[in-house]
């Protein structure tokens, strides 16, 4: 817990939406685990119904094994005027459910962690809600998951955890956040296919995306260090870079090594290293498309 607190490494939680079958929150758990994440907390958001308690029960039983250690457990009951909810009967049972989820993503998103939501549990207006939630939470980082099992399914000899021969997806679902869906509200009111106006999504992504990169290279790097920058993206290693600017190979290679602090720091210090490869990636594409766009306004200028 002490290296999660560390600047460098962002900490992550799950909220999960449960019904009866608690496998979808284990199984959730261990595939999002092997992947890496620093889950240091789950959220299991549910209505107190004797089936239901009987699947929390066999969650945190697993936690009390010592399975995963570092997570906190935490019980999150859909309490409408401090009573439990058995079942959704009213508008007031889903405000409390809408409340719930809100309560859960923000804690979550106040104190700086990437948020994991798992929907795949639970009743149907439990995932519709949680996706309006995430809509109107969820920051960039932030994952919406699906879960798909191969071996296990709802109503069969229950199995907390996979088998090594058994396999698992979880699918990540858009999310389209209101704080970014200006545009993109106004333009779909004409648009009739969900995948238009997930291509529309889509470019306003990677609109807003160039947009950040464009600040990073303007207002992070000095202009020595984005001729730098400039020139490895377009795949000179260090000593082309020196030859074509007439510098020294070590001060190519001391302004580099500032601009992975910076591209580290911009980054908000992701766990892998910061390196030349994560450097391309990040800018390779954006160098490439502004010469082309310089070179295109030039040539319809000369003509």
């Amino acid at each position: 817990m002490g290296n999660m607190a560390s600047k460098n490494i962002k900490p992550e939680i799950l909220v999960a939406t449960i019904g009866v079958e608690p496998q979808v929150v284990t199984i959730t758990l261990d595939e999002l685990l092997a992947r890496g994440c620093l889950l240091r907390e789950v959220a299991v958001v549910y209505t107190v119904d004797p089936g239901v308690e009987a699947a929390i029960s066999a969650i945190a039983g697993e936690f009390a094994r010592g399975l995963y250690p570092g997570v906190l457990l935490r019980k999150s009951p859909v309490l409408n005027r401090q009573e439990a909810i058995v079942d959704f009967h009213s508008e007031e049972d889903l405000r409390a459910l809408l409340r719930t989820l809100y309560a859960e993503i923000r804690r979550g998103r106040q104190s700086g962690a990437k948020v994991h939501l798992c929907f795949s549990g639970g009743r149907k207006v439990m995932s519709i809600m949680a996706m309006v939630v995430a809509q109107l939470l969820f920051g960039p980082e932030d994952c919406a998951w699906h879960l798909v099992t191969e071996g296990w399914h709802p109503g069969v000899e229950r199995r907390l955890h996979l088998e090594p021969d058994n396999r698992v997806w979880l699918l990540p679902v858009p999310v389209l956040r209101w704080s970014e869906a200006g545009t993109l509200m106004r333009t779909v009111a004409e648009l009739e296919d969900p995948a238009e106006v997930m291509c529309w999504f889509e470019q306003l992504s990677r609109q807003g995306k160039r947009k950040r990169q464009r600040e990073f290279v303007n207002r992070w790097l000095t202009r020595a260090e984005r001729e730098v920058v400039r020139l490895a993206c377009r795949g000179l290693d260090n000593a082309g870079i020196a030859k074509a600017l007439g510098k020294g190979e070590q001060t190519v290679a001391n302004q580099l090594r500032n601009v992975y602090g910076k591209l580290r720091e911009w980054l908000d210090y992701p766990e892998s290293n910061v390196d030349r490869n994560m450097l391309l990636a990040e800018f390779a594409p954006y160098f490439a498309l502004a010469e082309a766009e310089f070179i295109w306004q030039r040539e319809h200028q000369e003509g």
